[in-house]
């Protein structure tokens, strides 16, 4: 390395040496084999989210409270210029709320002509299980209201109950608002 370099000239050998030494990405068949999703919980029970049903996750917008609705819907929050109805997904199933404001999040979900934010106690980020893993809902997994919106469970460390966004705001339940 006696001759002097140009910076570009070292940019492309740099450029030419990570190219060697990266990783291939997975075929497409390793990659069809994985089921992702959100996780999150409600009280002291853990969801996900299909990755396909969350648009996005924020925490805790500033809401307007709004008056004649159901005492679930916290209000609308203002994301960026689009009215974003927040809902209290804890409230909607009889649970209460996390007192711990800054865990709280919200799931943002656009389907159809809906587009809402599901607050939740908690987020846990990306969640990645085998596909063939899923298993049938138990008896034990049945809880209440929110049981209409499980899809199955992910056995881990937790049991990850598959919780539907897209049918929770399909249903009539979730549209009727007003008091």
């Amino acid at each position: 390395m006696s001759e002097s370099l140009t910076a570009f000239e070292l940019l492309l050998q740099i450029d030419q040496r990570c190219r060697l030494l990266a990783a291939d990405l997975p075929s497409q068949p390793a990659r069809q084999d994985n089921w992702s999703g959100i996780g999150f919980r409600l009280g002291e029970r853990w969801y996900v989210a299909p990755m396909g049903e969350v648009s996005e996750v924020l925490h805790e917008p500033r809401v307007t409270q709004m008056p004649g609705v159901r005492s679930w819907v916290k209000g609308v929050a203002n994301l960026r210029g689009r009215l974003l109805p927040v809902m209290d997904l804890c409230a909607l199933f009889g649970h209460e709320l996390s007192p711990l404001r800054k865990q709280r999040r919200v799931l943002v979900i656009e389907h159809d002509d809906v587009f809402a934010g599901l607050m939740v106690d908690e987020v846990f980020g990306l969640q990645h299980f085998a596909q063939d893993s899923l298993e049938p809902l138990l008896m034990d997994d049945l809880d209440g209201p929110v049981s209409a919106f499980i899809q199955g469970r992910f056995q881990g460390e937790q049991h990850w109950q598959v919780f539907s966004p897209f049918a929770l705001v399909r249903s009539s339940g979730f549209r009727d608002v007003a008091i």
